[in-house]
């Protein structure tokens, strides 16, 4: 399995506002579905953060997502290894493939692969 991104997520009731703040700092919205947006500078497009509202399929919302090539076998190995798993593995209408995952510190980490 290899880690292809790892990319923070920063909860907000006040998206457009968000959306401003990070473009100071170079970031423009290259994705956005309401409850989620992601941005990106233009120069480095794989650094990217989002801002959410709240997840539209969990019933807990991810501190940070990280994208692998092999979301199958990141689950087997997170499940082997007796962590919480907070959102089963599932295909997403979005067209990803996920499962969330508790870690030694509370956060929930979203853990994907693009299909």
């Amino acid at each position: 399995m290899t880690v292809r991104r790892v990319m923070p997520l920063v909860q907000s009731e006040v998206m457009p506002e968000s959306r401003e703040f990070y473009g100071l700092l170079g970031f423009e919205e290259v994705m956005n579905h309401g409850w989620i947006m992601t941005l990106a500078p233009p120069s480095n497009p794989a650094a990217q953060i989002s801002i959410i509202t709240s997840d539209a399929t969990a019933s807990v919302t991810p501190d940070l997502s990280v994208e692998v090539d092999d979301v199958d076998a990141a689950y087997a190995v997170v499940r082997e290894s007796g962590a919480e798993i907070v959102h089963p593995l599932q295909v997403e209408e979005w067209g990803v493939r996920r499962f969330m995952v508790r870690d030694p510190n509370g956060r929930v980490v979203n853990v994907l692969s693009h299909r």
